[in-house]
């Protein structure tokens, strides 16, 4: 396709350059409709899943068995009135949604979707995850610290000590993963668990997968590790004064980092888009909605755990789990190469 396309640019006269600006902006438009439209599947989907696991119907009046309801809750947070609070940095605040936004989206460049199908194949990919998950540490203290709210800022501050806290973990159960394929390219990592199920990183690597599952909820506030939206502690954390749009962007951004962590999950242990009869764009939507589906499983069966608690998982069980996976992993490639 992109073949194609180059050659019709040249027959036009343009420049290398000029198309792969074009191509730049194709595929970022792209992949911002991708996860806008996940993120009306996903609020749907995650309301049948909770009310299925809580034993109710879920939505059922707006469209046939609810299927238009998120259409409707786009349309009511687009008429809300914009609200931004007095005393506010109002610059600040305006930045931060977007900011988040931005790094929820960036993520999605090294994603391979199949063979060739990547926005831009990094030979640097593991590295560049890494310093990308770290923006959304920034854009939540914007917030909490513009708002001019206690609150906000309270909550801002304990999604900061969080995010800094499971980032740790999630990095070395991903270095691990950089050893056993020996790149930090995820198209190479792909392609390092060719061959069948038997070849996927899960089975050496299940601590990894473990440490990597537990952390990745934390990154990404999902229960039982939402402390940053602690309703009956904080209001609403860091997002309090936020209205309409403005609200809307941190909630689709928060689905666009759901997404990202599971198809992560699947590209790291799971073979990505890999897979029998099916094309590879099919088994990464497989991969990927399961454990979406995963995640809502646990959001709607596990209470969330005490502030405490959740410092102390990460410090005193997750940290010495990844350094244990990760002299366990260099003993492997060892005894292996």
């Amino acid at each position: 396709m992109s073949d194609w396309l180059w050659g019709l640019f040249q027959s036009w006269g343009w420049s290398e350059s000029a198309f792969n600006v074009v191509m730049g902006v194709i595929k970022g438009l792209l992949v911002t409709t991708f996860l806008a439209v996940n993120a009306l599947v996903l609020v749907l989907m995650e309301r049948k899943v909770s009310g299925r696991i809580q034993r109710r119907p879920g939505p059922l009046r707006t469209g046939p068995r609810g299927l238009l309801q998120t259409f409707a809750d786009a349309i009511k947070l687009l008429s809300k009135e914009d609200i931004v609070p007095s005393g506010a940095d109002v610059a600040v605040f305006v930045l931060a949604p977007m900011v988040f936004f931005a790094a929820a989206t960036a993520l999605w460049i090294v994603i391979p979707f199949g063979p060739q199908t990547i926005v831009q194949d990094l030979n640097i990919g593991l590295i560049y995850i890494s310093a990308v998950t770290g923006l959304s540490v920034l854009a939540i203290l914007m917030a909490g610290w513009s708002s001019n709210n206690k609150w906000s800022l309270l909550g801002a501050m304990r999604s900061a000590a969080q995010l800094v806290s499971y980032e740790i973990p999630l990095v070395l159960s991903i270095v691990a993963i950089g050893m056993m394929a020996g790149s930090l390219r995820l198209s190479d990592i792909v392609a390092a668990q060719q061959g069948g199920i038997t070849n996927w990183f899960i089975f050496p690597q299940i601590l990894g997968f473990l440490v990597f599952f537990t952390a990745g909820l934390a990154e990404i506030n999902r229960a039982p590790f939402d402390l940053p939206e602690a309703e009956s502690e904080l209001v609403a954390g860091y997002n309090t004064e936020y209205s309409g749009m403005r609200w809307a962007i941190f909630f689709l951004a928060e689905y666009a980092n759901l997404v990202a962590f599971s198809a992560l999950a699947a590209t790291f242990f799971f073979g990505g888009p890999t897979g029998p009869i099916f094309p590879p764009i099919v088994w990464f939507l497989i991969k990927t909605y399961f454990f979406i589906f995963v995640a809502m499983w646990i959001r709607w069966t596990l209470p969330r755990i005490r502030v405490d608690h959740l410092m102390n998982l990460g410090w005193y069980v997750l940290i010495p789990l990844a350094l244990i996976n990760l002299g366990w992993t260099g003993l492997y490639v060892v005894l292996r190469g």
